[in-house]
């Protein structure tokens, strides 16, 4: 609720001159028109107050939670940088080559998605400190997550008569940020983008033997519900994932 300044009230309610039966002036509180603040104005201030209450989506452990600035470009490019660096797997040699290779397809498959994507199927979640929020500057960029809606039998045939779920994918915060409930917070992001868009199932995928990640997504209320099978680890450079979903109310 926006609140008015109180310059708007007439609280003291002034006295004002008028002229009485002798001719001299008399004063009153009543006869005067005090002026108000017009519609315009009035709706000026609350649209201002709902662009601060609603500027993050969720905003918590001192992180603030937004969507992608699909126009910014120098935040694009930011957002897959985050990502090439939460990703990439090191090697031994021409590691930096790789890396410039590796996040330039990072960045076209976001570029794809925002150009392809209609805003209320996909949404790139972006996370910054909220105490360098007025600063605008995408390097306050720290953390991203990417939600999509799927419909993979994979992840229905788990639940009768769900047509659609939302696939939470490319969680990554940087290095010098973890540990700090970042990915907790992009992660109940995701579940308020599953209420305003009217979904009732998230669902996302995690490697079988990384405990970190299975603990962070349990905590936040996933549950496995389906393992890969055991043939699949010994594919060459391929490991045992889990699916993990949870039910929104």
């Amino acid at each position: 609720m926006a609140h008015l300044p109180q310059s708007l009230y007439s609280a003291a309610r002034p006295e004002f001159p008028y002229a009485g039966k002798s001719g001299q002036p008399k004063w009153s509180r009543f006869p005067g028109i005090v002026r108000c603040a017009s519609t315009e104005s009035l709706t000026s201030l609350t649209q201002n107050a709902a662009e601060i209450e609603l500027k993050y989506m969720v905003s918590q452990h001192g992180w603030g939670v937004r969507r992608l600035r699909r126009d910014d470009e120098e935040e694009i490019r930011r957002v897959s940088l985050v990502q090439a660096e939460a990703f990439h797997i090191p090697l031994a040699l021409f590691n930096d080559f790789f890396f410039l290779f590796f996040q330039a397809e990072v960045l076209s498959g976001l570029l794809y998605k925002l150009k392809n994507s209609p805003p209320d199927r996909y949404a790139c979640l972006v996370a910054e400190q909220t105490s360098e929020a007025d600063t605008s500057s995408s390097s306050s960029v720290v953390g991203v997550v990417d939600i999509t809606v799927q419909t993979e039998n994979s992840v229905l045939r788990h639940y009768p008569g769900v047509e659609e779920y939302l696939y939470v994918s490319g969680l990554a915060v940087s290095k010098a940020q973890r540990r700090k409930k970042m990915a907790s917070t992009l992660l109940k992001a995701c579940d308020v983008i599953c209420y305003l868009w009217g979904f009732k199932l998230l669902a996302l995928r995690a490697y079988e033997d990384d405990a970190a990640a299975r603990n962070l997504y349990s905590n936040a209320g996933y549950s496995v519900v389906e393992s890969d099978p055991p043939w699949t680890s010994t594919w060459i450079g391929r490991k045992r994932r889990v699916l993990m979903t949870k039910r929104i109310s």
